[in-house]
């Protein structure tokens, strides 16, 4: 039977993607673990890996095309002893199975004739008990079949994929599946496939009219011809989408401190002009931003309570600190925040290499999603545009993130005489259903702390 491939979901908040590259053509050999093709998400461009053996028959999607939906079949794939060019010609009878569901209910309607009512039925019993077959296959030592994002949610939360029933196509394991799997199993795995119809057929439709109301609303405040209309970028749309959502959602308060930073100029100053020569340049240059990002990570291991991040009706205190560190991408076109993860066990030169490093890939879109996926909390540093002080939105699920301002000469007072110092404004922006004021203000307070005697980051 041809094997369909489908739109997947590479990430959590993907709704649609574009299909960038074919890297094999119709006639190609294909298998398990061939990467096939190139899709660009809200956030990156991805590497999608066949999960079947076969030849691939025909591409319904051709490379370029934007806005592709989740699930939709952009390719057949024949299986061995099939004919080619006969699943080409068909372009895949595999939609044929995804009507069978649709004449069972027209069955049961049909009063005047039982017989034929029954047949139905019966026919579905099995049709139902397929996926639940795959996991004890599985389990018999067959391979699982898994998505490329379901495999690397599983790794990271250590899932057994051989015991999670998919709900995919085919029985494949998806993303959805492996979330559910450590609440509840298999129950809560099908109900994503369940649930399917209802969006598809109400959420999205209202959408577009909502939208067009509002454009047309807003273009009637200015003349035709004084403008150029901009469509939003897959990345840009999730940004406003959880942007909305945080600020409606999320109960924030803020804390404000001054941080002297003359010592640490003076520190970094040092260790940048002691840095060891490699390839015939410094094997690191360290920025204001390393000092910050490991005193961050280093505060969250003195105030481990407030290490935790939202689950809905439940807290999840983390063991490590991994900072994200906001990376604006070039023309507006949106920002990433990759993570830099067990910062408090990184030296500064570590820190400041893998970020410099992040960074690139992030403005090339070249993150993976667990690059720049989960974390403790993140930073957003505006210092570099001469802003002195801002507040920033906390990004779901994080309960805190740290706006930095530019760091400036002020007049101070110290020891009761005025002086001239250097001074940074941090704002912290907390999330009150996970942390109160006073947890708040211990961890900004040993933030302040950690960057003022920056010599405790280097012990």
């Amino acid at each position: 039977m041809p094997v369909e491939i489908l739109m997947p979901a590479l990430s959590p908040t993907m709704e649609k993607g574009n299909l960038a590259k074919w890297l094999k053509k119709e006639g190609d050999k294909v298998a398990p673990g061939d990467v096939i093709a190139e899709i660009e998400t809200d956030k990156a461009t991805m590497e999608v890996e066949a999960i079947d053996e076969g030849t691939l028959a025909k591409i319904l999607v051709p490379e370029g095309t934007a806005d592709v939906p989740v699930n939709q079949l952009i390719a057949v794939l024949a299986t061995e002893g099939e004919d080619v060019q006969a699943v080409a010609a068909g372009g895949g009878a595999a939609p044929a199975k995804a009507e069978a569901p649709k004449e069972a209910p027209k069955a049961e309607a049909a009063p005047a004739e039982p017989a034929k009512a029954e047949a139905p039925k019966a026919e579905s019993v099995p049709a139902a008990a397929a996926p639940a077959a795959s996991a004890p296959a599985a389990a018999s030592g067959e391979r699982v079949f898994a998505s490329p994002l379901a495999r690397r949610l599983a790794k990271e939360k250590g899932v057994d994929l051989s015991g999670v029933k998919g709900s995919g196509p085919h029985g494949r394991v998806v993303a959805a599946d492996v979330e559910a799997a450590p609440a509840g199993g298999a129950a809560k795995a099908a109900a994503p496939a369940a649930a399917k119809p209802a969006p598809a057929a109400a959420a999205p439709a209202a959408a577009p009219v909502s939208n067009s109301a509002l454009l047309e609303q807003v273009k009637a405040y200015y003349e035709p011809g004084t403008y150029e209309e901009i469509p939003l970028d897959g990345m840009r749309r999730v940004i406003a989408q959880r942007m909305a959502e945080a600020r409606q959602t999320v109960p924030t308060f803020y804390l404000t401190v001054d941080c002297d930073v003359d010592a640490l100029l003076k520190l970094r100053e040092e260790l940048n002009k002691a840095a060891p020569e490699k390839d015939g340049k410094a094997a690191y240059k360290l920025s204001v931003n390393d000092f910050i990002i490991k005193a961050y990570a280093l505060a969250f291991q003195q105030v481990p309570d407030a290490n935790q991040v939202w689950g809905g009706d439940r807290y999840l205190k983390l063991k490590h600190s991994d900072i994200g560190v906001a990376v604006a991408i070039d023309g507006g076109k949106g920002l990433l925040t990759p993570i830099i993860r067990k910062a408090e066990t990184k030296t500064l030169s570590a820190i400041s290499n893998e970020t410099r490093e992040l960074a690139t890939r992030a403005r090339n879109k070249k993150l993976a999603p667990a690059e720049y996926q989960g974390g403790s909390s993140a930073i957003s540093n505006l210092g570099m545009f001469g802003i002195k002080d801002f507040t920033a939105i906390i990004n779901p699920p994080h309960a805190t993130i740290l706006a930095v301002g530019a760091s400036e000469q002020r007049a101070v007072v110290k020891k009761g005489e005025l002086a001239v110092a250097t001074v940074m404004t941090v704002t912290i922006s907390c999330d009150h259903r996970v942390m109160d004021g006073a947890m708040g203000a211990q961890l900004i307070g040993a933030f302040k702390q950690i960057i003022e005697k920056p010599m405790s980051m280097l012990v």
